[in-house]
C-alpha cells in the first residue's frame, strides 16, 4: 500500500514516517505545474525531502521526473506552485538561485573537463586566488578534505579526470557539490553505464551523503540500486505523483505496478489526481 504523505509547513504535523511533527523538510513543493506549450508536463505535484534522507524519484520515460528535477534545479522554473526551503518560502528562478539556496545537481553527463586534473575540476569556476594567483595548495587541501570525508579513493588529486574510472568520475562530480556547501543534492541516473564495482562505489557515496546529513534525491531506472540506498520512493506517472513508498515496507513489484499504472492486472486511472495520496491500494 502506498503511503499517504503530505507534509506541512508551520504548526501542522508532518506525516512522513520517522519524522517529528515540528521538523521542516529541506525542500517542500506544493501544487507544482509546468507546461511546454499545450503539453502539461507536471500537474499539481507535491514533493518533499528531509535532511539526512535519500528519496528515489522513479517513473517511466515521459513521467515527469526530469522536468521536476529541472524545476528544483532552476533550469526550468515551475509555472506555478509553492516552494519552501527549510520552512521558508522561496522562488527558484535560475540555477544560480538554486545554488544559493544550497541545491546542487549532478547530471548524467557529469559536466567534468577530461583534460583537467581533479583539483581543477573540483574548483572549476570557483577557483581560490591570492594576490591574483591561484591558491593551488589551499585548493588541494580543501579538495583532499572533502574526498576523505566522502571516502573517495583516487590515484592522485592531480590525476587528470580522463584517467579515472566511471565511479571515480561520478564521485568527483558529487564532491564538487559538497565544496559548494550543498544542502540538497540531486543525482540524475548516477549508476547508469557503470560496472558492478563502480556502481557499488557510487551507492556507498550516496549513503555517505546521507550520513553527512544532506538531503539527496536520486533519479534512477534501476530499482535494485534504488532499494539499496533510498528511504522513500516517489513514483511519477504522466506528470503526476501517483504513489509514495517506504522501502522498508514495500517491494519492487509494488513500485513497478505504480510506475506502469497496473496492480494485480488492474489499470489505474491516470486522470485521477492522486498526487501520491492514493496511488497503489
Amino acid at each position: 500500500m502506498a503511503d499517504s504523505i503530505n507534509p506541512s509547513v508551520g504548526d501542522k504535523a508532518s506525516t512522513v514516517s520517522g519524522r517529528s511533527a515540528t521538523e521542516q523538510p529541506r525542500l517542500l513543493m506544493r501544487g507544482i505545474n509546468k507546461s511546454f506549450g499545450a503539453v502539461r508536463a507536471l500537474t499539481n505535484v507535491d514533493f518533499e525531502v528531509y535532511d539526512g534522507e535519500v528519496v528515489g524519484l522513479v517513473g517511466d520515460n515521459g513521467a515527469g521526473k526530469s522536468t521536476l528535477i529541472k524545476t528544483i534545479a532552476g533550469v526550468g522554473p515551475a509555472d506555478d506552485g509553492e516552494v519552501f526551503i527549510a520552512g521558508q518560502p522561496a522562488k527558484i528562478t535560475s540555477p544560480q538561485v538554486a545554488s544559493n539556496l544550497g541545491i546542487e545537481t549532478v547530471y548524467q553527463d557529469l559536466a567534468l573537463c577530461d583534460n583537467l586534473d581533479v583539483v581543477s575540476n573540483l574548483f572549476l569556476g570557483r577557483e581560490h586566488t591570492s594576490a591574483g594567483l591561484l591558491s593551488e595548495i589551499e585548493m588541494e587541501r580543501q579538495g583532499l578534505n572533502v574526498l576523505r570525508t566522502l571516502d573517495v579513493k583516487i590515484p592522485s588529486i592531480r590525476a587528470t579526470v580522463a584517467a579515472l574510472s566511471g565511479g571515480q568520475r561520478q564521485s568527483i562530480a558529487v564532491a564538487k557539490t559538497i565544496l559548494r556547501n550543498a544542502k540538497l543534492v540531486l543525482l540524475d541516473e548516477p549508476t547508469a553505464a557503470l560496472g558492478v564495482a563502480q556502481t557499488r562505489q557510487v551507492l556507498n557515496l550516496i549513503l555517505r551523503l546521507r550520513e553527512q546529513g544532506l538531503a539527496v534525491v536520486v533519479i534512477s531506472h534501476n530499482l535494485a540500486d534504488v532499494f539499496e540506498v533510498v528511504d522513500r520512493v516517489v513514483v511519477m506517472r504522466l506528470g503526476r505523483r501517483v504513489a509514495t513508498f517506504d522501502v522498508k515496507s514495500t517491494t519492487a513489484e509494488k513500485v513497478v505496478a505504480a510506475i506502469t499504472g497496473a496492480e494485480f492486472g488492474e489499470i489505474m486511472n491516470p486522470a485521477t489526481p492522486t498526487n501520491g495520496t492514493e496511488g497503489v491500494q
